[in-house]
């Protein structure tokens, strides 16, 4: 596939119609890409479809996409359970099913006895091993990962994490059709768990835990200190180069005293292992370190959703 071109991808097979995987049909087709999507019922797409009309409604509700456009945009996404007319039709294969290895390894097994030699693979995982996906392959230097973060539809990071086996054109290529819908994509320079986005974030949790479990802070203080300093900065400039900024011998200094002292859990973390033996597993259950019950959780989607989708008007504006 070394030959293949971002000009040279023209439809793409998008496996899964879910919570992740209608987000990214949406997004392909938003930038004139036509769009098999695949998934293994009538039901799954019939509620693909359903999710995709109101994102697109809400996008239209934002001037993000035009009244004239939202007919053409539904015309280019093509519902379908036959992988062989998806697949053979593919320049491009991206799949966001269920976070299981097996499965996945199986889904790409299929994925290959139709795909042409030229077709790049990208599994959407948010954490799963590309090495130990693409080892059941016959030709695993074309597949890659391509980690969108949840909703898919406003956030633009999308990690484009190599395999052992995984070529350099796959990674370019991946990198820059990301890039060309809308999205930014980042190429890592080989796989970790987590890879870097979910990394970052449980270091964050595992500190935030414990300053909870110690007595310094309640949860609601946590998230404030978080949202009104950290938060409000990192959008603007990253914690590296935030560090630059600020002198690396005054973070040299503070590590020297400070890391000693922080959350170095090894094994799952005590206090949310508590919290998940006890039920309290946060909105999907009606309490977790907060009180979800009523429409509070609905209320805090609704109002973190807006703010982000001001971010993708904003940033189609930079394009």
């Amino acid at each position: 596939m070394d030959s293949l071109k971002l000009s040279d991808i023209k439809t793409i097979a998008n496996i899964g119609a879910g919570t992740m995987g209608h987000a990214t049909a949406l997004q392909f087709a938003m930038y004139g890409y036509h769009v098999y999507l695949l998934d293994t019922t009538q039901k799954a797409l019939n509620h693909g479809l359903d999710l995709i009309k109101h994102d697109l409604q809400t996008f239209l509700g934002a001037n993000i996409v035009q009244a004239d456009e939202e007919t053409d945009i539904l015309a280019r996404i093509i519902p379908t359970t036959d992988y062989q007319k998806a697949i053979s039709k593919a320049d491009f294969v991206i799949e966001s099913i269920v976070e299981d290895l097996t499965v996945k390894q199986l889904v790409w097994q299929k994925v290959e006895q139709f795909a042409s030699d030229e077709t790049v693979f990208a599994t959407n995982t948010s954490g799963l091993s590309p090495t130990a996906i693409q080892s059941k392959l016959h030709h695993p230097e074309r597949l890659v990962v391509a980690h969108f973060w949840n909703p898919a539809q406003l956030m633009p990071l999308v990690e484009v994490v190599p395999g052992n086996l995984t070529n350099e054109a796959t990674i370019t290529l991946t990198t820059a059709l990301m890039n060309h819908v809308g999205k930014h994509a980042i190429a890592l320079k080989r796989e970790s768990l987590g890879f870097v986005g979910n990394r970052i974030q449980l270091a964050v949790l595992r500190e935030a835990f414990k300053i909870v479990k110690d007595g310094i802070a309640d949860p609601a203080a946590v998230d404030d200190i978080i949202k009104y300093s950290l938060g409000r900065r990192w959008s603007l400039v990253g914690p590296i180069a935030s560090a630059d900024l600020g002198g690396l011998d005054v973070f040299k200094n503070i590590s020297s005293y400070l890391y000693a002292d922080l959350a170095s859990e090894q094994e799952t973390d005590p206090l949310l292992e508590k919290m998940v033996d006890e039920g309290r597993l946060g909105l999907k259950s009606g309490e977790g370190f907060f009180d979800w019950q009523g429409d509070k959780g609905k209320e805090i989607v609704a109002q973190r959703d807006q703010k982000l989708l001001d971010m993708v008007k904003s940033d189609k504006k930079l394009i």
